[in-house]
């Protein structure tokens, strides 16, 4: 045991003759942790990129909101005519009229024969 121990710390396992096998392991095994560091760095520029996709979409949905309601504001009847009195436009005292056209019913053949 106590020579395992001691084999271990010298490193013997690495220029034993069975030497080979122990560095394939090796470079399997960095191989295998870089594979993992990589893995994880690109895990983590996707969450950070989401979360700032995340916080634009909330900044673009409050911007939305106020564009609306001022929108909504200058649409209104009032605010229209407060800009056309600007402009020496005033609304009309006279209600709108509605205006119906009628339309001619088509004869069919016989009316035309008799008429």
């Amino acid at each position: 045991m106590k020579n395992g121990v001691y084999n271990i710390l010298k490193a013997r396992f690495l220029i034993d003759d069975d030497a080979m096998k122990n560095w394939r392991f090796i470079v399997f095994l960095i191989l295998l942790a870089i594979i993992m560091i990589a893995n994880t760095q690109r895990f983590e520029q996707k969450v950070f990129k989401i979360a700032k996709l995340t916080t634009e979409v909330k900044e673009l949905r409050s911007e939305f909101v106020d564009r609306r309601s001022q929108l909504m504001k200058l649409k209104m009847e009032s605010t229209v005519s407060e800009k056309m009195m600007e402009k020496q436009i005033f609304p009309s005292t006279v209600p709108p009229i509605k205006i119906k056209v009628k339309k001619e019913e088509e004869k069919t053949f016989l009316k035309k024969i008799w008429q």
